[in-house]
């Protein structure tokens, strides 16, 4: 199969996915507790009044007229209007996808920059204290909630010895661009510094999980690969050590890596909801509890939406990119 013929089958079945995303997100709306007019209308409104917002909000509506409505507006990108503000969602929610994009490709970093190398050290020890050390940090890392961890660090390290903030997201990866189109070199880079420090703690927080996933994973595959025929032949044959392990060994481990790199970052786009909302940062996961306490629900399946999309193309990438780290890898 060609990589176009691939690509098109993949963005069908995408499409699938989202669509049964959207009609679960839909449904729920409707077995959830809870009323948007009681959260916009004061308990004692009158009724004329109530059942008058009630149908500009077009909730009055059959089910089905409501669902169609919606998915029909989808592809032109129409995905209502929010029942707080009354502003379209469409512009709300992409407005928030930089800064959870920024945190979850930091996490990412933070945590294959640290994984990979932990998990080949300790495959290479085995049985030896550095070995010991990584599994350690590998169970903590898997058994810590990250809810905590994120607030023990801004009490330790943002606190009491003020090496962070605690907070907030003072300029975005897209302002710092927009400063060096501008020809503002040197606010770009201290904008850039700026981020870098605040973006610090969030993405530790959001990136150890996976960070210990991954050294897992590595070690549990360089163990495998180390044993096998064709690395005890280059080193009959005389190659380095290091050639082995990182040239021929890791290379063939990284297919299961890119496979859980790219499931996470999926996930970490649509899991990073607790960590925005511990340190303020103005993304996706701030807005979908925002929309949930006011019972937002165009913005929350807005949010939801973009989140499905969103992990849809990071499949498809991470797919596709199988075929260039391993040739014997097709596309079927």
């Amino acid at each position: 199969m060609s990589l176009a013929r691939f690509l098109v089958k993949r963005a069908l079945q995408g499409v699938l996915v989202v669509w049964g995303v959207v009609t679960v997100v839909f449904g729920l709306r409707f077995i959830s507790p809870g009323d948007p007019a009681n959260v916009l209308l004061p308990p004692d409104v009158d009724p004329q009044v109530r059942q008058q917002v009630i149908a500009e909000l077009g909730l009055n509506k059959p089910l089905h007229v409501q669902y169609f409505e919606f998915v029909a507006g989808i592809p032109v990108g129409d995905l209502g209007l929010s029942l707080v503000t009354r502003t379209p969602v469409t512009g709300r929610v992409l407005s928030k996808v930089p800064a959870t994009l920024e945190l979850a490709i930091a996490a990412t970093v933070v945590a294959v920059v640290i994984a990979i190398p932990l998990g080949v050290v300790s495959a290479t020890r085995r049985h030896e204290p550095a070995d010991y050390g990584a599994t350690l940090f590998s169970l903590l890392g898997i058994s810590t909630p990250n809810f905590w961890l994120g607030v023990m660090l801004i009490i330790v390290l943002a606190v009491q010895l003020d090496l962070f903030p605690t907070s907030q997201r003072p300029i975005g990866l897209d302002g710092v661009f927009g400063l060096l189109v501008a020809g503002q070199v040197g606010n770009a880079v201290d904008g850039l510094l700026a981020w870098a420090w605040h973006i610090t703690l969030p993405a530790v927080t959001l990136g150890t999980y996976f960070t210990a996933l991954i050294t897992r994973l590595t070690r549990s595959g360089m163990l495998d690969e180390l044993g096998k025929t064709y690395v005890r032949a280059a080193r009959a044959k005389g190659l380095p050590e290091t050639l082995t392990r990182y040239r021929h060994a890791l290379r063939n481990t990284l297919i299961p890596v890119i496979t859980v790199v790219g499931l996470q970052l999926g996930t970490l786009i649509g899991g990073a909801v607790i960590t925005e909302a511990v340190f303020a940062w103005p993304g996706l996961g701030t807005l979908i509890i925002n929309s949930i306490n006011a019972r937002d629900w165009p913005v929350l399946q807005g949010s939801l939406i973009i989140v499905a999309v969103g992990f849809v193309l990071v499949n498809i990438l991470v797919d596709t990119l199988y075929a260039y780290v391993n040739p014997q890898v097709a596309f079927d």
